[in-house]
């Protein structure tokens, strides 16, 4: 069935006085396409999310810097813009009925330390889409959060939106999660905003936990190069530690369903609401990374580090990348946050969402995704001599981060 964004249906309507023998003929007038945009649709998620509602007969807009690497459907359009620019915003909004802000940036690697870029594009640029949203009467705004607003380094297990708070934010160690967090709330106190000549906004935000598929462009590629090169032979946390994961049809289904929630014909639950999002199981990212290793012909990390060995490799690396950044980009193998990510225990029920917006998580295999990145990858073709010296040259970096953060947990010992 294709989903009905308007929360509406088509109505027959025949003109005064028309004879009773011409009714039966009449043509019911078909409802108007339903409109939307998604900002950052020119990544996996956006455009995955405006592929899906374009199949379902809605006219969509991406909005991006980026342009798509993948090819636009028909019903889909693409406007290149900046979500900073409000002049370019309020012209892509006109006559949109539900926006799905899906851009942000940071959120992983040497993204996550720039700190001027980061807070302009998720706070700013989420302050101009909602302001925007009301001048341009949209009634609808879904922003994409992250399960980060709410995990900052502590354990949480099966958390959901009643019981786990914010994350205070001058806790947060990295300026993605705290961004977003402050998205998040900026756009939850959106809801409700009346509208120019009538009708009120209603938004609400999803939160997922790292996502995967085919085609996938910013974890698995990332995760890939660094086992080619052999710089994942060792492990890190307790081998109970359980995080979550989203598929990428399973985020896209529970998007369409958030904006179908926001309208009349469902009550308007999801107005004002968060949900957490993931496919419904809790894993180690160790073991659950597994398909790749294997499948990239590398053994599994046979090395068991202590975490605050770790930690303090991923600091020296930060610092370093910082220094360096004017002169050349040397990007961190791990950053602090994401070593904590890995290495504590962070998991959120979806229950609301199934009992609000109907979500239903289909079942999908991590190894499926890495046959389809290998397949992408398969005609790429490699240099072995600059193979071999990137590799000689990570391996020293990595034993030489090693051995300054040994030299300085002898003198400040620290554990996480």
């Amino acid at each position: 069935m294709k989903p009905n964004l308007a929360g509406s249906s088509p109505e027959a309507c025949r003109a005064p006085g028309q004879a009773p023998q011409q009714q039966t003929q009449a043509t019911p007038l078909q409802a108007p396409r339903q409109k939307v945009l998604v900002t950052g649709g020119g990544g996996y998620l956006g455009f995955s999310l405006g592929s899906s509602l374009a199949r379902s007969g809605t006219s969509v807009i991406l909005l991006d810097l980026r342009r798509p690497q993948w090819e636009l459907l028909p019903g889909t359009e693409f406007i290149q813009a900046d979500i900073r620019d409000e002049e370019a915003l309020y012209r892509a909004f006109e006559g949109v009925d539900c926006v799905f802000h899906v851009a942000s940036y940071g959120m992983s690697g040497a993204e996550k330390l720039q700190k001027e870029q980061i807070e302009s594009i998720n706070v700013g640029g989420t302050k101009l889409v909602i302001d925007v949203c009301v001048r341009r009467r949209v009634p609808r705004l879904i922003y994409t959060s992250t399960v980060n607003v709410a995990f900052g380094g502590k354990p949480i297990e099966q958390g959901d939106e009643d019981s786990v708070p914010y994350f205070p934010l001058e806790q947060h160690m990295d300026h993605y999660s705290r961004t977003k967090a402050i998205a998040d709330q900026l756009t939850l106190m959106a809801n409700g905003t009346p509208l120019p000549g009538g009708g009120i906004l209603r938004t609400c935000v999803l939160r997922p936990p790292g996502i995967y598929g085919p085609e996938e462009q910013r974890h698995l590629p990332r995760v890939a190069s660094h086992i080619k090169k052999r710089l994942f032979l060792f492990r890190f946390g307790d081998r109970r530690t359980r995080m979550n994961w989203v598929h990428v049809r399973n985020l896209v289904q529970a998007h369409v369903l958030a904006a179908e929630a926001l309208t009349a014909a469902k009550g308007y639950v999801a107005s004002g609401q968060a949900y957490y999002i993931n496919d419904g199981e809790s894993v180690n990212v160790f073991e659950w990374m597994a398909p790749l290793f294997e499948k990239l012909g590398c053994s599994q990390p046979w090395i068991q580090v202590p975490t605050s060995w770790v930690y303090l490799a991923a600091t020296v690396m930060e610092y370093l990348h910082l220094a360096l950044r004017p002169i050349c980009v040397v990007p961190p193998l791990l950053t602090r946050s994401e070593v904590r990510s890995v290495a504590v225990t962070h998991t959120f029920q979806i229950g609301k969402a199934r009992a609000q917006l109907g979500y239903a998580p289909e079942k999908f295999s991590f190894a499926d995704a890495v046959d389809r990145y290998l397949q992408s990858t398969a005609g790429r073709p490699r240099s072995t001599a600059r193979t071999l010296l990137r590799l000689l040259l990570g391996l020293l970096l990595l034993l030489g981060l090693l051995a300054l953060a040994l030299h300085v947990l002898g003198l400040q010992p620290s554990a996480v």
